[in-house]
């Protein structure tokens, strides 16, 4: 079952469970305590049972989610018909970033490995950080940026790695 937009339950004493776990991701290392706070007042919180799909492949995306606790399978459909896991997200691991940049369907199918907390970003709301606050707005954007960029080195290093030399 693919969550929706409408299961998302926010409480106020969330909020430091979020800022709690963003302190502890990489994308965020560039932001103060209350810059976290900022961030935090525009995502939710979000529950995924173990087994449970976050997005599938091909869904239209508009939100980013960073992994504050718990585990996510990654899978992409291969040539056969079957999806192949890519990837295992962890605590700290954020998913969907390329939802908050482009227009683009999701790229990859995401499945809760074992019950997991996320924190999640809709792209509505990422516009409204930036509107309001466009110093915290540019910073998250550029720890996005280094993200994809650090995504693409490697995937590019693992797709020459699978190539034959060229004579």
């Amino acid at each position: 079952m693919v969550r929706e937009e409408e299961d998302w339950a926010v409480a106020e004493d969330i909020r430091e469970r979020i800022v709690e776990g963003l302190s502890r991701m990489r994308i965020f290392t560039d932001l103060s305590k209350d810059e976290l706070e900022t961030v935090a007042g525009h995502m939710v919180l979000f529950e995924l049972g173990e087994g449970e799909t976050l997005f599938e492949e091909g869904s239209k995306g508009y939100y980013l989610s960073f992994v504050v606790d718990g585990l996510l399978s990654v899978r992409k459909s291969g040539g056969a018909g079957g999806r192949m896991e890519i990837t295992t997200l962890s605590s700290g691991d954020s998913i969907g970033e390329m939802a908050i940049i482009d227009d683009a369907p999701r790229s990859a199918t995401v499945v809760a490995k074992s019950d997991t907390q996320l924190a999640v970003l809709k792209r509505s709301d990422f516009h409204n950080l930036i509107g309001f606050h466009p110093h915290i707005g540019i910073k998250v954007l550029k720890a996005i940026a280094r993200l994809l960029s650090r995504n693409l080195r490697k995937t590019s290093t693992e797709l020459v790695n699978l190539m034959l030399p060229v004579m």
